[in-house]
C-alpha cells in the first residue's frame, strides 16, 4: 500500500490561508480519515485550483474513507477505485462542492460499497457519478440533507443498489439516474417547499422501484422509468 498525503497551509498573502490536502493511495484495506476545519479548503483533484494541487486519486479493495469539512466554500473533489468501498462524507457549512467519481474506467467494479453522505447547510452542490456499465452491484447509498437550496445530481449505473434520501429544506433540487441491468430500489424523503425532482430509473429489461413521500408547497417533479422502451422525458 501506498499513501501519500501532502498537507499545506498556504500563505494569507497568497491563497488567504486556505488549506489542501493531496492523496494518492493504491493498495488493499487502506483506512483513510481526512478532515478540515474552516473555510476555503480543498481535497483535491477533479478541477483542482488554489495551488493546483492535483487529484485525491484512491485505488484499492476494502477501502475505508472519513470525509469531514466543517465549513464553508470547501471542496471534495476525486476519483475512487475499487470494491468494497466503505464511505462516510460530512459536509457542514454553505456553498461547499462535492464532486467525485466511482470506478469511471472499470478498473475494480465498484461492487459492494457502502456511501453515507451527510450534509447540513445551504447553496452546496453534489455531484456523484458511481460505476460506468451496471458494475455498482450492491450499492448502498444514503444521503441526509438538511438546508436550503442545495443540489444533489447522482448518476449510478447499478446492479440491485438501494439509494435513500431524506431532504429537509426549502429550495432543494434532486436528480438522479439510474442505469445498468440488474434493477435497483430509490427511497426519497422530503420536506419542503419548491422543490425540483428529476428521477430517472433506466434499468434494461429489469425492475426498477421508487417511493417518494414529499411534503411542501410548489415544486416541480418529473419520473421516468423505462426499461427499454420508447424514449421520453417530462
Amino acid at each position: 500500500m501506498k499513501i501519500l498525503i501532502s498537507l499545506l497551509l498556504t500563505s494569507t498573502f497568497v491563497f488567504a490561508a486556505d488549506n489542501e490536502i493531496h492523496v494518492d493511495q493504491s493498495g488493499a484495506t487502506a483506512n483513510i480519515d481526512l478532515e478540515q476545519l474552516g473555510s476555503g479548503n480543498i481535497i483535491g483533484g477533479l478541477n483542482s485550483s488554489a495551488g493546483s494541487l492535483t487529484a485525491l486519486d484512491l485505488d484499492g479493495l476494502t477501502m475505508t474513507l472519513d470525509i469531514n469539512q466543517i465549513g464553508d466554500t470547501n471542496k471534495f473533489l476525486g476519483d475512487i477505485y475499487g470494491d468494497s468501498i466503505t464511505g462516510f462524507f460530512e459536509f457542514d457549512g454553505d456553498s461547499n462542492t462535492f464532486t467525485i467519481q466511482g470506478d469511471p474506467t472499470n478498473t475494480f467494479g465498484i461492487d459492494n460499497s457502502n456511501y453515507n453522505v451527510d450534509v447540513t447547510g445551504n447553496s452546496n452542490t453534489f455531484t456523484l457519478d458511481h460505476g460506468t456499465t451496471a458494475l455498482a452491484a450492491t450499492l448502498d447509498l444514503d444521503w441526509i440533507i438538511q438546508g436550503d437550496d442545495n443540489t444533489f445530481d447522482f448518476d449510478i449505473n447499478y446492479d440491485g443498489a438501494t439509494n435513500y434520501v431524506d431532504v429537509d429544506g426549502d429550495d432543494n433540487t434532486v436528480t438522479f439516474k439510474g442505469s445498468g441491468y440488474a434493477g435497483g430500489y430509490f427511497y426519497l424523503d422530503q420536506t419542503g417547499n419548491s422543490r425540483t425532482f428529476n428521477i430517472q430509473q433506466l434499468s434494461t429489461q429489469d425492475n426498477d422501484w421508487l417511493k417518494i413521500i414529499s411534503n411542501g408547497n410548489n415544486g416541480t417533479v418529473c419520473v421516468i422509468q423505462n426499461d427499454q422502451g420508447t424514449s421520453t422525458s417530462c
